[in-house]
């Protein structure tokens, strides 16, 4: 199959397109470097032209609701109407694990998405993960000076290459018009201790002070909200995997 990915050149689009190649597909990567922009919807009518499905990993990097709302309804509405256009037949798009029990500003984008994906033309299916591996490094490098502040969440973090490849097995499997089986990794760990694990590996010597966030979205990440409350797929790859590709 041709296989459009949307966000195709960041973390997550890597690896999809990577096990699409894997298991014989054909990936298009849309992102402003291939010419196409999803916020303005440039260059998507040539780059989805003979498209069998899309998968939509793009994203922003913001914590404003108004960024994530904007950027999102923008980039879906785009990507969604011309994959229709297309005669596109499945639209997966990945989700996260508690959107819907989490006030984060940026779920409020993702929200919307889901929103739009399941009142579109095309068949869809929504896929949640729980945060990557790469999470508790990537809250790390929004820290400066010696002392780095970070939440103390339960998370159950996955391999970004095992949720690229459920993508793509739910792109195989063909529209649900609903939400597939949740995945998340094999063990919950808090993110201060996984930043703790981090820095060991790295050699730095920073301090972590785990903070809750205040108000109504600390309590809700405190009691679990970023993590699976029902049947959910199981990743195997561990943290300590992880931890071994940053080297010594």
């Amino acid at each position: 199959m041709k296989i459009a990915v949307a966000g195709g050149t960041g973390l997550t689009g890597r690896h999809v397109a990577e096990s699409l190649t894997t298991a014989g597909h054909e990936p298009v990567l849309l992102a402003r470097s291939q010419g196409v922009d999803l916020v303005t919807g440039a260059g998507l009518r040539a780059a989805l032209a003979g498209a069998d499905a899309v998968i939509d990993v793009a994203n922003v990097t913001t914590s404003k609701r108004a960024v994530s709302e904007r950027f999102f309804i923008a980039a879906t509405s785009h990507l969604r109407d011309a994959a229709a256009r297309a005669g596109v037949g499945h639209y997966v798009v990945l989700s996260i694990v508690g959107l819907d029990r989490v006030d984060l500003p940026y779920y409020a984008g993702k929200r919307r998405q889901e929103d739009l994906i399941a009142a579109g033309p095309v068949p869809w299916t929504v896929l949640r993960a729980t945060q990557f591996h790469e999470f508790a490094a990537q809250v790390l490098a929004r820290t400066r000076g010696p002392v780095a502040l970070i939440p103390a969440m339960p998370s159950r973090p996955i391999s970004v290459a095992e949720v690229a490849d459920a993508l793509v097995e739910a792109v195989v499997t063909g529209p649900v018009d609903g939400y597939a089986t949740e995945i998340a990794g094999p063990e919950v760990l808090r993110l201060d201790d996984m930043a703790r694990r981090v820095l060991r590996r790295r050699g730095e010597r920073r301090w972590v002070l785990p903070v809750r966030l205040p108000g109504r979205v600390g309590r809700q990440l405190g009691a679990g909200g970023a993590l699976p409350t029902g049947e959910f797929r199981e990743g195997k790859r561990t943290f300590a995997d992880y931890l071994e590709t940053l080297g010594p």
